[in-house]
């Protein structure tokens, strides 16, 4: 008979040293957030957003503003006071000491969700998918807090991102590698992969058990065709198809970078506006582009996410209309931004790929395939939300992995990388996986800020600082302050050429430190290492904006952090 230990040992083997109970928790996590996407793809897509496209005009131009009005309220007496961002919470967690994103804000953040995309705005379900995903992953080791470590909350939290994403998208792989690429613009997370792997794929088989397999790209349910049936070929992919690539990647990059900018000067410009204003301008223009839209298109194609508009552009369309469709989406999705909508941004991307990728197809006399629709959608993707990995999977998974269209797409989404530099729609990616000790540097300069300090006034005699400070309390530094605020440093350095009979009439602030560099509440530790380094001393006052002082920060503070956080595990 094995003991317990042997069997132990042995199932810790087989998962790669990972804790048997960190996997099961990704199982059930996995179910968890499938079924609650479930539910929230269903009734915002299925039920509201079906019924609203059959309405006459005068509903399908009021309903997108009458959503997002409908959202705030959700946000704010459901979600209770709870902000509208979705998949940037998770990057933005991602990135905290102690990742907690409260589930009590999961019912207002879904409802909010339901009612701008169901009403018509232009954003994706992946946004609220994601969050609920996040949320629940951290619920999940909130409540498994007895078996589960500390520091298991991250992986959890990507966990369950990964399968917020492997369910709205039913594709389990792209969910896995969007979950660990998108908190970085030039790198990923590989601590989550075991978790995030099952909780993405237990996510996707009980999503698909409720709701079935149709893919989410429209066109793609019909099949797909490649590349032309004649010309020079290498492992099974045309090479006029790779040029072509190429060329989707730079207009891919190029737009990605523009849209990426607009997101964010929107992001920042609408706080500068009250929500009255914000409705009344969001509004007006989702109404003209709706309105618009079913003039020109006869159909109410900047409403939505944009999946009709992909299944609608690669109808033979002309060069005109296409570009003219492009604008308008993005037009929408911006509007529905500013406006406060809440959702997400990959699929409206993925149209705007498949809409650029079917215009410059349709330029280079290739409409009869849907290559390039998918090609644009890669790049467009990757450029935008700096995910070129997940965008290239999606592409892969969607189309079954066929080589004639993996390949390109890789050309197009690394094109479209360098192309559109380090711009990206999401708000808190970080550009790389900090060091050990890089992690620490960004911690605020509060976490070792000293406040209970004795300081000496300024018209202290050189004797007294000597005897009190130096003899009798072994300091060598001493901060100077009149009326709480400060002057300077006294420092037994500057008064060591003083003769010992001009110490009781000689006062501090004849010889007091005055040219040293004063940190700031709002520095980290990175910022006073720096100063300190460069002003070579081992302590550094801290002072409000008006001079006032608040402590000091020293370099054996520095080190003691260092040793607790040691010992902490954090």
């Amino acid at each position: 008979m094995l003991k317990r230990e042997n069997v132990k040992k042995y199932l810790g083997s087989v998962v790669g040293g990972q804790d048997i109970r960190l996997l099961g928790a990704s199982v059930a996590i996995g179910v968890l957030v499938a079924m609650v996407v479930a539910l929230f793809e269903w009734l915002t897509e299925s039920v509201l957003l079906h019924w609203i496209l059959q309405q006459p005009l005068v509903v399908l131009v009021t309903a997108p503003v009458v959503g997002i009005l409908a959202a705030n309220a959700l946000l704010r007496w459901v979600g209770r006071g709870t902000s509208g961002a979705t998949s940037d919470e998770y990057i933005r967690t991602f990135h905290e000491r102690h990742p907690r994103l409260p589930i009590m804000h999961l019912p207002g953040k879904l409802t909010a969700g339901i009612a701008t995309i169901g009403m018509g705005g232009a954003v994706g379900l992946e946004g609220p998918s994601i969050y609920a995903g996040s949320s629940i992953g951290l619920w999940v080791h909130e409540k498994t807090g007895t078996f589960l470590r500390r520091d298991n909350a991250r992986l959890l939290l990507t966990a369950g991102a990964a399968a917020g994403v492997a369910a709205v998208f039913k594709a389990p792989a792209t969910g896995v590698i969007f979950a660990m690429e998108a908190p970085y613009r030039e790198d990923v997370t590989p601590q989550a992969l075991l978790p995030s792997l099952l909780a993405s794929a237990t996510s996707y088989a009980t999503f698909v058990s409720l709701v079935g397999t149709a893919p989410v790209v429209p066109f793609l349910a019909e099949g797909t065709t490649s590349g032309a049936e004649s010309g020079v070929a290498v492992l099974g992919v045309d090479l006029i198809d790779l040029a072509g690539a190429l060329l989707l990647g730079i207009a891919a990059g190029l737009a990605g970078r523009g849209f990426a900018w607009l997101v964010r000067r929107t992001k920042s410009g609408a706080k500068r506006y009250s929500l009255t204003k914000r409705l009344l301008v969001g509004g007006v223009g989702l109404a003209i582009l709706a309105w618009a839209a079913q003039v020109v298109f006869e159909s109410p194609l900047t409403l939505g996410p944009g999946t009709n508009a992909m299944d609608w552009v690669v109808g033979n369309r002309g060069l005109g209309l296409i570009a003219l469709l492009f604008g308008m989406r993005m037009a929408a999705t911006i509007t529905t931004v500013f406006a406060g909508g809440v959702g997400g941004l990959f699929i409206p991307l993925a149209a705007l790929g498949v809409v650029l990728g079917e215009f410059v197809g349709q330029a280079l006399g290739n409409n009869e395939t849907t290559l390039y629709p998918i090609l644009g959608l890669a790049a467009f993707l990757g450029a935008g939300y700096r995910a070129p990995i997940a965008a290239v999977m999606f592409v892969a998974e969607s189309t079954g992995g066929v080589g004639s269209f993996v390949v390109p797409a890789l050309v197009a989404a690394a094109v479209s990388q360098v192309v559109a530099g380090p711009s990206s729609v999401a708000d808190y990616q970080r550009s790389v996986r900090l060091g050990h000790l890089e992690r620490r540097l960004t911690l605020p300069i509060g976490s070792i800020l000293s406040t209970d300090v004795m300081t000496v006034p300024p018209d202290a005699t050189v004797s007294e600082f000597v005897y009190f400070h130096v003899l009798g309390r072994r300091e060598r530094i001493v901060p100077v302050v009149e009326n709480e605020r400060f002057l300077g440093l006294a420092r037994l350095e500057d008064i060591a050429e003083i003769n010992r009979d001009e110490w009781e009439q000689t006062t501090i602030s004849e010889h007091m430190a005055t040219d040293l560099p004063v940190g700031q509440p709002s520095w980290t530790l990175r910022d006073a290492v720096a100063a300190m380094g460069e002003a070579q001393i081992d302590v550094i006052a801290v002072t409000a904006v008006n001079g006032a002082f608040i402590g000091v920060v020293t370099e054996d503070d520095i080190l003691k952090l260092d040793e607790i956080l040691d010992e902490t595990g954090n």
